[in-house]
């Protein structure tokens, strides 16, 4: 989890992915990506999410 700034400014705290913890650093760029929240109970629905990765 990471606080992420938005084009507009804006900070939100976000998921980080794609990555290890030391590999990131503050300031660096990142995109958002669509990723696997958690699966539902007996269910078995996935749930998606945004979550934010280095850029490629």
């Amino acid at each position: 989890v990471g606080w992420v700034e938005m084009s507009d400014g804006t900070q939100i705290m976000g998921q980080i992915t794609d990555c290890e913890p030391s590999e990131l650093s503050v300031g660096m760029d990142v995109e958002t990506v669509v990723r696997k929240i958690r699966v539902e109970g007996e269910s078995k629905l996935i749930v998606y999410g945004v979550k934010f990765r280095p850029v490629l």
